[in-house]
């Protein structure tokens, strides 16, 4: 199929993967202002292996790439690379945030949501949405939870097998696994509660940069972690969701199969006269 020139604006915590490497969800939207799941994405993709391993500047950037339709996959906006090295890529050009976010607007806010049982019910069957920019009508509570602290074992042999250095062999060194889990309670457009997980790459390197200032007090570092994501985002920002369902849930057609996949956060209108 002929070449795909995608923005990317989601990338969630890496986790380890059976039949690959540590895998990224990644997302964006088209030049049309459809949405596009791509998946398998390595780990390696987001790193700059030239300058130790840093991460790289990946979303909202846009990039021309060899795609193909999943056939294993029900929902529609799901791809894979045609090349797993993406030695086919190119870099297409960066949005900054120049106007309050004014040209990523543009296109992530193209389509969006604000009913929840509408996006639930265009998740079914025939349209099986499982992507969606959402609005929340109001974000009621950023809740934290602790969580496993260690990678399940057989995911920590499969690292030890797979690892994209030789001198790694622990999968935490690479991926350290979050020891909390974060949620944002809200509510739609007629007042529907829902409770979503985050799995935002930028929380969980925000927790970690936060932990190493905090010289290894948890509590100091979950404060910050609540600072920005309650506090300054909910106060301060005009809050969006990506959201994007899991196959497994999705699948299984639960009640609601979406997580949080990304969080979009220009300035409020009202905090913008101020400048």
């Amino acid at each position: 199929m002929p070449r795909k020139k995608v923005l990317i604006n989601v990338t969630t915590y890496p986790l380890p993967s059976r039949s690959y490497d540590e895998l990224v969800c990644t997302a964006g939207i088209d030049e049309d202002g459809n949405w596009v799941r791509i998946y398998p994405v390595p780990l390696s993709f987001f790193l700059d292996l030239k300058r130790g391993g840093k991460l790289k500047n990946v979303k909202y950037n846009w990039f021309e790439m060899n795609l193909k339709e999943r056939n294993d996959d029900f929902r529609p906006e799901s791809y894979s690379p045609e090349n797993y090295d993406f030695s086919d890529l190119e870099f297409k050009g960066y949005l900054d945030t120049k106007s309050n976010w004014a040209e990523r607007k543009e296109w992530c806010l193209k389509n969006v949501y604000t009913n929840l049982s509408q996006l639930l019910n265009d998740s079914k069957d025939p349209k099986n949405v499982s992507l969606a920019t959402f609005k929340p009508s109001g974000i009621l509570d950023f809740i934290i939870e602790p969580d496993n602290r260690e990678w399940k074992n057989e995911w920590k042999e499969l690292r030890k097998q797979q690892s994209l250095f030789e001198d790694v062999k622990e999968p935490e060194k690479m991926i350290p696994k979050l020891p909390y889990k974060f949620y944002y309670k809200f509510k739609d457009d007629e007042g529907k509660e829902s409770r979503l997980m985050i799995e935002d790459w930028e929380i969980g390197a925000l927790y970690w940069n936060c932990l190493r200032a905090a010289e290894d007090d948890e509590e100091k570092a979950l404060e910050k972690v609540r600072e920005k994501f309650e506090r300054k985002f909910i106060e301060k920002k005009d809050l969006y969701l990506f959201l994007g369902t899991t196959k497994q849930w999705h699948m299984r057609r639960a009640n609601n199969p979406f997580v949080i996949i990304g969080v979009f956060y220009p300035k409020r209108d009202d905090q913008m006269k101020l400048f």
